[in-house]
């Protein structure tokens, strides 16, 4: 995790006062992709990496932000957000900013400092780690108020209306809603939390990142979203209450599949299956029954490599070098897909081993180093106490 005092001390030295520090992980989503936007079951954990903020008020309606991992400072004005989808960092900081004030904040101009240990685009939400952590500090230095609901829903406005990514609400209720040691169980539907612990015996999650990012994510993501929305049309002709694929059974989708396309029929169904599947999940952690997690991440994974079709070959070559490891019961890609990472359920005296026979092969194959991690479940966001001289105000 990012040092606080460390961030607090660079901040003082750009601006010269004494910052408040805020936080919001990035996530690893275990089981349920491709599912939130279809009002159905996602199954994520806060990771133990994530966006720090370091913040401190102004006099202005001044927003001067710094990106220390890019080394580049923007300055925006409160009053003249612009539209966004520029394609560059600024639109998710206009972005939260601008869905902060739609919903009644009274911003105060702002010194922003920001670092981050999320690898961009790697699929571990290092965009709602950003919007969460920024919407928190700027609401607490306004001295305003946002319930976590109305927070996450207020990271997804600016991915919509200022990025131009038509996301699901899964990445930033993560961020703000999860527990130490705990998934995330959540109905993309009625917004319903559920805490699962994580029992995972002997057992780690283990995050490889392919370092690969293809530029066909964003375009192809929106394409996928449209399917499925063309599917429950279809569909909702002859099941009555069919709103999203959410509410359809796989009896259902195999009785009427002759209504769909072929590519939206196999897009419906990794996300009917992808549903069942992320339930069992859930209840195979709280029980303890590894075996079926692992299996049950397996089977997601082929579903999004050959109907949702949205893997890589990157991507499919961690995961198969990964099942060949022992000790290893499940793995697949998580994020929205085309790079990224895959999430694996590793037994903890096999990790060495993992790491260095899955960065060989890789390797081999690819000719990049994979980055393989140990992730551990962490808190949502949170203010981030520090500690070290007081900094003070230079006059």
């Amino acid at each position: 995790m990012i040092d606080a005092t460390g961030l607090a001390a660079f901040f003082y030295q750009v601006y010269g006062r004494t910052p408040r520090i805020f936080y919001a992980p990035g996530r690893v989503n275990l089981i349920g992709e491709h599912t939130d936007y279809n009002n159905g079951f996602v199954l994520p954990m806060a990771i133990n990496r994530g966006t720090a903020v370091g913040i401190a008020p102004r006099t202005d309606l001044k927003l001067c932000v710094m990106s220390i991992n890019l080394d580049e400072t923007i300055q925006l004005d409160l009053d003249d957000l612009g539209m966004g989808c520029s394609g560059r960092w600024v639109d998710y900081v206009a972005g939260i900013a601008s869905a902060l004030r739609d919903r009644g904040i009274r911003l105060s101009g702002a010194d922003v400092a920001l670092q981050s240990d999320v690898s961009l685009g790697g699929g571990l939400s290092s965009s709602a780690a950003l919007e969460i952590a920024l919407g928190t500090a700027l609401v607490a230095v306004s001295e305003g108020f946002l319930d976590k609901r109305s927070l996450a829903f207020a990271g997804q406005a600016a991915e919509h209306r200022h990025v131009g990514i038509r996301c699901g609400i899964m990445d930033q209720y993560a961020s703000v809603f999860a527990r130490k040691d705990h998934a995330v169980l959540l109905d993309c539907r009625s917004l319903e939390v559920k805490s699962i612990p994580l029992r995972l015996r002997e057992y780690c999650i283990v995050i490889c990142d392919s370092r690969v990012r293809h530029s066909l994510a964003s375009s192809e993501y929106n394409k996928r979203r449209s399917d499925c929305e063309l599917g429950a049309k279809l569909l909702s002709g002859v099941l009555p209450g069919v709103r999203a694929l959410r509410d359809i059974a796989k009896s259902d989708l195999e009785l009427h599949q002759g209504l769909l396309p072929s590519h939206v029929l196999r897009r419906c169904r990794h996300v009917v299956e992808e549903n069942a599947r992320t339930l069992k999940a859930a209840e195979a952690l709280s029980s303890g029954d590894i075996s079926t997690m692992g299996r049950l991440m397996c089977d997601s994974h082929a579903s999004l490599r050959d109907d949702y079709q949205v893997s890589c070959r990157e991507l499919d070559i961690l995961v198969d070098s990964a099942m060949a490891q022992p000790g290893v019961l499940g793995a697949r890609m998580t994020g929205g897909g085309f790079g990224g990472c895959t999430v694996n359920l590793v037994a903890g005296n096999k990790l060495e081993a993992f790491s260095e026979n899955v960065t060989r092969a890789y390797l081999k194959q690819i000719q990049i180093n994979p980055e393989i991690f140990v992730a551990e479940a962490s808190d949502g966001a949170r203010e981030i106490p520090f500690s070290g001289p007081p900094f003070g105000d230079r006059s």
